[in-house]
């Protein structure tokens, strides 16, 4: 194997445990893990050229990395590459401002929910979990936050963001845009699967049915994001486009799409924890 593929390979693999938590469960943690895990972050970013860090509170602009990089096209000019969702919204802001809790302190059991209101029938449990993994499966009532991920490479939707690099082309550009749904149990919601279609458009792989009724997204420099970051920096740097209000979506049809897609995604990952010290945010203009 030489070199490039070597980088290409190590590197694959770097971006595909950003969005895998860790296979096991264990207590919710305390405050003080929290408090912790965020200290290890700011220490093990300090000084060492890290650009700004995601998921952010969205409503909150203020941020003093000055670490820049040049903003990525609009995702209609870039490849889909591939799209993962997480169980509770990574981001804060919008229609999901409620906080799940600490959680594992490993991205299960944390990360913000739908803050509306549903009805007693949309919360209705079906009979099982759909989606199940590693922490626990997802019913009526839950939420999501799916990430359409697109590169620069002349890449196709794959499974994991291995998919998003190119031998040709290693250091891509990233663009993440960023959706959050509701499971809900009823037959008049809309099917997830809707949102996931793939086509080509314009020569170029997209998700052809990204939501553009959420409000105006928030855009900002950013980072890739996954539990495994919890306590040490995201060298990835990504151009974020995320959207603040939710869609509900049937609970069946989510299930359905796990059962079999192209990105081979069976479940809904973990979430990193909240970038709050503005020392790693990026200021959103």
């Amino acid at each position: 194997m030489n070199f490039c593929k070597l980088l290409f390979s190590l590197t694959a693999i770097s971006l595909t445990f950003s969005v895998l938590a860790e296979e096991h469960k264990s207590e919710a943690v305390t405050d003080e893990v929290i408090k912790a895990q965020n200290a290890s972050l700011y220490i093990a970013t300090e000084g060492m050229g890290f650009g700004p860090q995601s998921p952010r509170d969205i409503s909150a602009k203020a941020g003093k990395n000055s670490r820049s990089f040049a903003t990525a096209p609009a995702y209609q000019s870039m490849n889909l590459c591939n799209i993962h969702f997480h169980t509770n919204a990574e981001h804060k802001g919008g229609d999901f401002t409620k906080f799940a809790g600490n959680g594992d302190g490993k991205g299960g059991g944390t990360g913000f929910v739908y803050s509306g209101e549903l009805s007693a029938s949309e919360k209705t449990k079906l009979q099982a979990d759909v989606c199940s993994g590693s922490h626990g499966g997802l019913n009526a009532g839950d939420t999501v936050e799916v990430h359409y991920v697109h590169s620069t490479a002349q890449v196709k939707p794959g499974p994991t963001l291995g998919a998003c690099l190119s031998e040709n082309l290693s250091n891509p550009q990233l663009r993440v845009e960023a959706q959050v749904f509701v499971l809900v149990n009823s037959d008049s919601a809309v099917d997830f699967n809707k949102f996931m279609e793939l086509g080509q458009s314009n020569g170029y792989q997209q998700a052809l049915n990204i939501p553009a009724n959420t409000g105006t997204p928030v855009q900002y420099a950013g980072s890739t994001t996954g539990p495994s970051y919890n306590e040490k920096g995201s060298a990835l740097q990504v151009s974020w486009s995320v959207r603040p209000k939710a869609i509900k979506v049937s609970a069946q049809s989510v299930g359905a799409w796990c059962n079999g897609n192209v990105f081979k995604e069976d479940h809904a990952h973990g979430v990193r924890n909240l970038v709050t010290n503005v020392n790693l945010l990026s200021e959103i203009k």
